[in-house]
């Protein structure tokens, strides 16, 4: 999609999305790819420079991952992080060694030589070290340029063949200058000159659906939230008339949520004309099948399935469909899948991507597969949609049942429903709103007893979960005013039948996900 990509090759770090943000910020494509990806494929790629990631195996293991030995041959730019480094030393005949302390946490850089990797920046760097074993002994021809008190090789090179590898993490904002050192690999050492913005992303994405449809025609799932809507619109510029969207009511939306979302979409239009919008209400179909389900991964599965059964029949009644445009994005993906042989687990299906049943009839198409959710918004506003879809919060394609914990009903649809409106109603009317990455309630399946109007009650609990992120891989609990909290409390509580108790959910993600299933 680029015509200048960073690979970053993956050993399992936790971090190794934030590299990949990171080098995009300073507009850049990058790609995440496997540590044992084929030389051939790795070439194929064309990249710019190779970024070898961290991770949490030891060199010293039979099993540690290990890049092909011929990306040193490649004739580009590597750089190393953490074990990356340790790698990159072990492989080109330096010594590694166990430490016998491991260095965790903040710690103080000395930069010996500013040329290149620290050009334009202080001698002295905060950084962020997680580590045991270290680089002891150099390879032929590299030179240590940094160094801490705990790590005498804490950054070295090769500058003729353009090597580089930091034992610190550059990518995370513990380290507050990694950025910089980051743009330096890109700009200074890899050539980079920045080719990676939304308005060139739009015409690349453009230019590929177009190729890849050619005459056939094409149905969107469409939900009405960011991710869904940036798709139809990128799909619609591509092929106008020969894209269809289908708008499933699966009963599990928020309270006024199918009539604003095809209000919209009724009503929009642009430079390819209006909109092909096909409504289905499938409550009965979905409720159906949820009755008596209680295990998230379950509910997620069938709700994915049940989702393509509908466009199955929707598009035989509009005739020959190949292909189905979805909104996922590389979070998605990287939580639904992990990476052929990391230690990386995977967190949670997606109705989107491990939930698809495996007799699928489409093709898939999805455009922002490799997006990050800021990176989707900023493409919303390229394609001039409102800051009311631009903004708006992710919302989980399963919808409310996996914010009801325990078996999906009318009746506790319901409940949370108007629960969800008088949070989302308080929340919108905060004056820090747009800092809040998501604000939703959740219905536990406990009840517990209170006094309303001098009568004991025994009703459901709701949770309220509100935190703030960069992109919805980590996260953290957002601190709300106490008086906005209790006007929330008290109207869910006085306004919302079935409820006599409010909880505030204080996880951060990790170890928490931001939902609950």
């Amino acid at each position: 999609m680029a015509e200048e990509l960073i690979a970053i090759i993956d050993f399992g770090s936790q971090y190794n999305q934030l590299i990949a943000r990171r080098v995009r910020e300073c507009n850049v494509y990058s790609e995440i790819v496997r540590h044992d990806i084929s030389i051939e494929e790795l070439k194929a790629l064309q990249p710019k420079g190779i970024i070898l990631s961290g991770g949490p195996s030891s060199v010293f293991s039979p099993d540690a991952p290990r890049c092909d030995p011929a990306v040193f041959d490649l004739g580009v730019p590597v750089l190393g992080i953490c074990y990356g480094m340790q790698l990159m030393g072990q492989m080109l005949g330096g010594k590694v060694v166990r430490g016998r302390v491991g260095e965790y946490g903040h710690a103080s850089l000395h930069v010996t030589d500013n040329s290149d990797l620290f050009s334009d920046l202080p001698p002295n760097l905060a950084v962020w070290m997680s580590h045991a074993d270290s680089v002891a002994e150099l390879p032929s021809c590299f030179e240590v340029i940094a160094r801490t008190d705990d790590c005498p090789i804490a950054a070295m090179r090769d500058k003729k063949r353009k090597f580089y590898a930091v034992q610190f993490h550059p990518e995370v904002v513990h380290t507050p200058r990694g950025k910089d050192i980051l743009r330096n690999f890109l700009y200074k050492i890899c050539g980079c000159t920045g080719t990676w913005t939304m308005a060139s992303f739009v015409q690349k994405a453009v230019e590929e659906i177009r190729r890849t449809v050619g005459d056939e025609r094409v149905i969107c799932a469409l939900s009405g939230g960011v991710d869904s809507t940036v798709t139809a619109t990128l799909v619609h510029r591509a092929i106008g008339d020969k894209l269809h969207c289908v708008f499933v009511n699966n009963g599990l939306l928020r309270h006024g949520e199918a009539e604003q979302v095809l209000r919209f979409f009724r009503e929009r239009e642009d430079a390819a004309g209006k909109f092909n919008i096909h409504y289905v209400d499938a409550t009965d179909r979905f409720l159906g099948r949820l009755k008596g389900v209680t295990d998230p991964e379950e509910k997620r599965k069938i709700i994915g399935d049940e989702f393509i059964r509908v466009f199955t029949e929707q598009a035989r009644e509009i005739g020959e469909i190949k292909f189905l445009a979805q909104g996922t994005l590389y979070p998605d993906v990287i939580e639904s899948r992990a990476p052929r042989g990391a230690p990386s687990a995977t967190i949670k299906s997606h109705h989107n991507v491990g939930g698809l049943p495996e007799d699928m009839d489409f093709q898939l198409i999805e455009p922002l597969r490799e997006l990050f959710k800021d990176e989707v918004r900023r493409l919303g506003r390229e394609l001039d949609l409102p800051d009311e879809i631009v903004k708006r919060q992710p919302f989980p394609g399963p919808g409310l049942a996996v914010r009801i914990i325990g078996e999906v009903t009318p009746e506790r649809l319901e409940i949370l429903r108007q629960a969800d409106l008088r949070v989302q109603e308080e929340m919108q009317r905060y004056e820090r709103y747009d800092e809040i990455w998501q604000s939703f309630a959740i219905l536990l399946p406990t009840k517990s007893v209170g006094v309303m109007g001098d009568e004991r009650t025994y009703d459901y609990t709701i949770a309220l979960r509100v935190v703030t992120s960069k992109d919805g891989m980590t996260a953290d609990w957002a601190k709300l005013p106490y008086q906005l909290l209790d006007r929330i409390s008290r109207r869910i509580v006085n306004e919302v039948s079935g409820v006599n108790r409010v909880v505030y959910d204080i996880s951060s993600k990790p170890p928490s996900t931001i939902e609950w299933e």
